[in-house]
C-alpha cells in the first residue's frame, strides 16, 4: 500500500482560510490558525490539506482575484507562517495542496496596470484585449460567470478586456508565452517551499476561441437561471487548445517528485475526463463533481458512478467530491440524516474523496442576513440563490464564545446550531457524525479494498444503493439506504456477513447471512 502514489490512496480536505481558524483576533482566518489545528486534522486522519488562495489581493473574490503569485495577503500571514506551515503538516505525515489561479489575475496586479498602461505596453498582450464591434458595441456576446457582460471597456485605450468573472479579474492570455513561462514559475516558486500539488481554478476556461466567435444561444435556458447560462460556453471555455495549457503544467510538476495536478472542471463526464490527457499527460485528477448536482436516490447515483467508471480513461485514477467552497453544503443539499450517508458514500466509492471543512460536524446551510452579505456574485445577481456565503462560514471548534473560530466577530455569521454542532461537542460523542468520519477514514486505511479496491454495482432497487469493493481476497460489501424507510437488502450468498460500520455507529459485529434489514437513512458496511 505504501508504494501507491499518496493522492490515491490518501484522504483530502479542503481548507477555506478565512473561515478555518483566527490566531489574530481580526475575525478572518490565517495561516497561523491553521497550523494551529492541524493535530486536528491528523487525527482526523485526512492524508493532505488543501487551501484556498492566500495570495495578496485587493479581495473583490476573496483571494481569486491574485495582485501576486508568489506571495502572502497580510491577511493571513506571511511567507515565513508558509513556510512553518508546511514543515509541521509535512512533520504530521500531512501533504499540502494549493490553489492556483491561473486563468486571472487582480486589475490591480503589476502586470495588468502595465497592459492597460497603453497599446504598446510590452504586456499589453498579457491579457486579453479586443477593439469594440464596427458598430461601437461589444466585441463578442461572451457573458461574465458572475453576470453580464465579460467584456469592460477602457476608455484610456479605447478597448474592452476579457474577464470570464468579475471586472476587477480580467483574464490573462495563455496564447501568450510569456505569460505561460511566468505561470510555471509561479508553481516552481511554491514547490520549492515544499508545496506537495496544486488544485487549478477554473481550469476549463485557460483558452479561449482565436476568431472571438460568439457563443450560441442555450435553447434550453430557462428564467431564474445564472445569466452566464443564456450561452452555451463553447467558444469562451473548453477549447481544445486548453489540453496543450495543461500539459504544460504537467511538465513542471513532473519537474518536482510525487506531485499531483488537480483541475477544477465543471463540465459533463464525457468533457471532464478528456483533461486526463492523451496518455494520462494531463491533470492527475480532474475534480468529478458528479455529486455535488446528483439527484439524491439510489437510481440515479448507481447510474452516474456506472457511467463516470466506464468513461475514465484506461489507468486514469478516478475522484469524488461532495462540497466545496462554491457549493451549498451536503447537510442543506440532502438533510442532516442523509448527510451521515453521505459521508460513507464519499468514503467508499473508488478513487481519492476530497472533502469539505465542517462538512464531518454536519454544518447544513446557515441564515446570511442582507446586511452581512459578502459573496460578489450574489451582490451581482441577488436573490436568485447564487450566494455562497452560506458555505463560508466559519469553522466550529467548540460551544464557547465565536465558536473558537476567533476571539472577536467573524467575517461571516456562525450557523445558529454551533453549540451543539462543534468538535469539541461532538468528539465526547461517540455516535455523532464527527466520530463517524473518522471512523470511516480510519477503516479505509485498514482495508486495502476501500483504497485501492475494483467496485462493482449491485442490484438493490430503487431506495438502496450498493456496491462492492474488492482487492484480491479482501472484499467488503457497502449499502446506503437513500430514503427515510427501512429497506431489506439481499445479500449476495448464503454465507455469514458481519456488519462493521453502521452510520447510527452501533450493530458492529452483527452477523447476517441471507438478508439484512437497514434502518431510514441508513448505510453499512459488511464484509463476509
Amino acid at each position: 500500500m505504501s508504494e501507491v502514489i499518496w493522492w490515491k490512496r490518501g484522504v483530502i480536505y479542503q481548507i477555506y482560510p478565512r473561515s478555518y481558524q483566527d490566531s489574530n483576533g481580526d475575525g478572518i482566518g490565517d495561516l497561523n490558525g491553521i497550523a494551529s489545528r492541524l493535530d486536528y486534522l491528523a487525527g482526523l486522519g485526512v492524508d493532505a490539506i488543501w487551501i484556498s488562495p492566500f495570495y495578496p489581493s485587493p479581495m473583490a473574490d476573496f483571494g481569486y482575484d491574485i495582485s501576486d503569485y508568489c506571495d502572502v495577503d497580510p491577511i493571513f500571514g506571511t511567507l515565513q507562517d508558509f513556510d512553518r506551515l508546511v514543515e509541521r503538516a509535512h512533520g504530521l505525515g500531512l501533504k499540502v495542496i494549493l490553489d492556483f489561479v491561473p486563468n486571472h489575475s487582480s486589475d490591480q496586479h503589476p502586470w495588468f496596470r502595465e497592459s492597460r498602461s497603453s497599446r504598446s505596453n510590452p504586456k499589453r498582450d498579457w491579457y486579453i484585449w479586443r477593439d469594440p464591434a464596427p458598430d461601437g458595441g461589444l466585441p463578442n456576446n461572451w457573458v461574465s460567470n458572475f453576470g453580464g457582460s465579460a467584456w469592460e471597456f477602457d476608455a484610456s485605450t479605447g478597448q474592452y478586456y476579457y474577464h470570464a468573472f468579475l471586472k476587477e479579474q480580467p483574464d490573462l492570455n495563455w496564447r501568450n508565452p510569456e505569460v505561460r513561462e511566468a505561470m510555471h514559475e509561479a508553481l516552481r516558486f511554491w514547490m520549492r517551499y515544499g508545496v506537495d500539488g496544486f488544485r487549478v481554478d477554473v481550469m476549463w476556461h485557460l483558452m479561449k476561441d482565436e476568431a472571438f466567435r460568439d457563443d450560441p444561444p442555450n435553447p434550453g435556458y430557462r428564467e431564474g437561471w445564472p445569466d452566464v447560462q443564456r450561452v452555451l460556453q463553447v467558444n469562451s471555455a473548453d477549447r481544445p487548445e486548453v489540453h496543450e495549457v495543461v500539459r504544460g503544467l504537467r511538465r513542471v510538476l513532473d519537474e518536482f517528485p510525487d506531485r499531483v495536478l488537480i483541475g477544477e472542471i465543471y463540465l459533463p463526464i464525457e468533457r471532464l475526463v478528456t483533461y486526463y490527457g492523451e496518455d494520462l499527460s494531463g491533470a492527475h485528477l480532474p475534480f468529478n463533481f458528479q455529486l455535488i448536482n446528483a439527484q439524491w436516490n439510489a437510481p440515479t447515483l448507481a447510474s452516474l458512478i456506472a457511467e463516470y467508471e466506464a468513461a475514465l480513461p484506461p489507468g486514469g485514477w478516478p475522484n469524488w467530491v461532495l462540497g466545496n467552497h462554491d457549493q451549498k453544503r451536503i447537510a442543506a443539499r440532502v438533510g442532516e440524516e442523509q448527510a451521515r450517508v453521505a459521508g460513507m458514500l464519499l468514503l467508499t466509492l473508488r478513487g481519492t474523496p476530497t472533502m469539505y471543512y465542517g462538512d464531518e460536524l454536519g454544518i447544513g446551510a446557515v441564515t446570511i442576513p442582507p446586511d452581512a452579505v459578502q459573496d460578489p456574485w450574489e451582490k451581482n445577481e441577488p436573490g436568485l440563490g447564487f450566494n455562497r456565503d452560506p458555505q463560508r462560514t466559519p469553522m466550529q471548534w467548540c460551544p464557547g464564545e465565536q465558536a473558537g473560530f476567533s476571539s472577536t466577530k467573524p467575517w461571516l455569521p456562525l450557523s445558529d446550531h454551533f453549540r451543539e454542532a462543534n468538535v469539541e461537542t461532538l468528539s465526547k460523542d461517540p455516535r455523532s457524525i464527527l466520530s463517524l468520519y473518522r471512523a470511516l477514514i480510519a477503516f479505509r486505511v485498514q482495508r486495502p479494498a476501500l483504497r485501492l479496491g475494483d467496485l462493482r454495482l449491485l442490484p438493490c432497487g430503487e431506495r438502496v444503493l450498493a456496491y462492492e469493493r474488492r482487492l484480491g481476497d479482501d472484499r467488503i460489501t457497502v449499502a446506503l439506504n437513500l430514503s427515510s424507510e427501512g429497506q431489506v437488502v439481499e445479500l449476495s450468498s448464503r454465507e455469514s456477513h458481519r456488519v462493521i460500520l453502521s452510520t447510527y455507529l452501533d450493530r458492529q459485529t452483527e452477523v447476517a447471512t441471507a438478508t439484512v434489514t437497514l434502518r431510514p437513512n441508513e448505510g453499512i458496511i459488511i464484509a463476509a
